[in-house]
């Protein structure tokens, strides 16, 4: 009896978690750039009461029998489907539009990953993103060459944050394979800089550092650094933001999958509790 309100126990948790995947995704439906994930579930320990054996000259094959222990959470998966295109108008506000990510440097020198790029320069001419993080790439006509026949040649130590002359510049614009360029005082046009992003073999196994920001694991594999148009990072689509790719339909029909399986586990656990009352009754 004790095993069937364990087992109960077991499925309320895995259904709570399920919930709190969910609650997270919904919260989220409007945030740009966010991507949502997955609970999947996976049954638990097996207690053999008998064998299996074959069959033999005088007596058939037998099979096991086994009593299950529950659920367990088997992975929380991300789902790295691309969002939707938002057009937003604004120069610096970037679409990725392919499966690259932008290069960040926080105030720590730590180097992070995002999807969102809702980009600006501050007053000193760096490229920044929302939380005053520096943009990477080289500064300056283009150094840097990507080779895709060796996806990994170009180390994140040869990049920079990005930084141009906003005083001598104008009409300042980035292009949809990262070129940054502005019109000097003579009226010629001039490259200031490149974006380059990070692409993973892996993406699903990035850690979310919170604020859409993510990090390289073991699991994701070592970035692979390349400019927007190549054909490892895809290309920027300038004037828009990623949308969340949050489903709400299918959220709110998921919550009421985890509602129903709380609640049936809810009843196990009444039951059991019922039967037991039902044995302790048979003394009196």
């Amino acid at each position: 009896m004790l095993k069937s309100m364990s087992s109960g126990v077991s499925g309320l948790r895995s259904h709570q978690t399920m919930l709190d995947v969910i609650a997270n995704n919904v919260a989220n439906v409007n945030t740009v750039g966010f991507k949502s994930s997955r609970v999947v579930f996976t049954d638990v320990y097996y207690q053999t009461l008998s064998a299996a054996s074959g069959a033999t000259a005088t007596t058939g094959g037998i099979n096991p029998s086994q009593i299950g222990s529950g659920t367990t959470i088997s992975t929380i998966d991300v789902l790295n489907t691309p969002g939707n295109y938002s057009q937003t108008d604004k120069l610096t506000d970037l679409y990725v539009s392919g499966e690259g990510y932008f290069i960040v440097k926080d105030s720590t020198g730590a180097i992070k990953y995002t999807r969102v790029g809702n980009l600006k320069f501050d007053d000193q001419g760096n490229l920044i993103d929302a939380k005053g993080n520096f943009i990477m790439g080289e500064n300056g006509a283009p150094t840097l060459t990507f080779d895709p026949a060796n996806p990994s040649g170009i180390a994140l130590s040869a990049l920079a944050p990005i930084k141009v002359n906003l005083g001598s510049n104008s009409s300042i614009s980035i292009g949809n394979n990262g070129t940054i360029t502005g019109v000097d005082n003579t009226g010629t046009v001039q490259t200031l800089g490149r974006i380059f992003m990070a692409s993973f073999a892996n993406p699903d196994g990035l850690s979310q550092e919170g604020s859409l920001y993510m990090g390289a694991t073991g699991s994701s594999g070592a970035p692979m650094i390349s400019n927007p148009g190549s054909t490892i990072a895809g290309t920027l689509i300038t004037g828009g933001l990623e949308q969340s790719n949050v489903d709400l339909s299918q959220q709110l029909t998921n919550m009421i999958i985890a509602e129903r399986g709380f609640q049936a586990n809810s009843r196990v656990i009444t039951t059991s509790d019922e039967i037991l009352q039902d044995l302790i009754n048979l003394k009196r």
